[in-house]
């Protein structure tokens, strides 16, 4: 399968990558266009068997998949200057806020098209990745899903889900790094090396996702195994539900979900 992936800015060159690493997809089976070639050869650089092109057209031309990949309010005019197959080609949409309606009056009312919300994280084969489908099969989706698992879990859920679902997935990495950021300031306080303090900090955020990915458990549960009578563990988590530890996260993705 032959995928044209448009715009290489972050999501767009982030894709790129995961895509290569998977094994649904053969790196020179992947064309990446932009305008400029900065990043496009970045590309190059990381797997020289991706294709690069600054011509949206051409990239989509012999594409079984394309992947819109470019700013919301860039996207409608993208779209007009592109001849796309949707008879033929699966078409996938990365960009924000921007409802399958909407793709129906752009390109077709009868196009196969998927609404995708990974995170950054998939260039490193670790995202949550959010997936809406309109007009597709079965078939369709579990390929979608197939693909994307590859690059960490993927989920299908229904389009009225996506904005919410984006805050806690996409939104919530970087709510994630603000928490091994700060972790990381305390520990250069109590004089640990900066770098030594981010490995801990962001080694101890991915043992406890595992925890909770690989067990089905719940956080509460692992809390109650740390958190011994009278322990230090119990006295810093009562510190940051006095500061509102809680509520500022549930604050935070509740604004970015509107």
């Amino acid at each position: 399968m032959k995928v044209a992936i448009i715009g290489a800015g972050n999501m767009g060159g982030a894709i790129a990558r995961g895509l290569a690493q998977g094994q649904l997809i053969k790196a020179a089976e992947i064309t990446v266009a932009n305008p400029t070639n900065g990043k496009l050869d970045a590309l190059k650089v990381f797997n020289k068997d991706i294709q690069v092109t600054n011509s949206n057209q051409t990239a989509v031309d012999d594409a079984d998949l394309v992947i819109l990949a470019v700013k919301p309010w860039l996207m409608k005019e993208v779209i007009s200057n592109l001849s796309l197959k949707p008879e033929k080609q699966l078409i996938a949409s990365v960009a924000s806020g921007i409802t399958f309606s909407e793709y129906e009056q752009w390109i077709s009312s009868s196009a196969t098209i998927f609404r995708l919300m990974p995170n950054t994280a998939i260039s490193q084969l670790q995202s949550m990745t959010l997936i809406a489908s309109h007009n597709a099969s079965p078939q369709q989706e579990a390929f979608m899903l197939n693909l994307l698992n590859e690059m960490g879990l993927a989920m299908l859920i229904p389009e009225k889900q996506m904005t919410p679902s984006t805050a806690l997935a996409s939104c919530g990495i970087a709510y994630v790094l603000k928490y091994i950021q700060a972790g990381m300031q305390a520990g250069v306080e109590m004089g640990i090396y900066p770098k030594d303090a981010m490995k801990m900090v962001a080694q101890s955020v991915k043992g406890a996702a595992e925890l909770i990915l690989a067990n089905d458990t719940h956080p509460s549960i692992e809390i109650d195994k740390v958190t011994t009578p009278g322990g230090i563990t119990i006295k810093g988590i009562n510190e940051l539900e006095h500061a509102g530890f809680s509520s500022a996260i549930i604050r935070a993705i509740k604004a970015s979900s509107n």
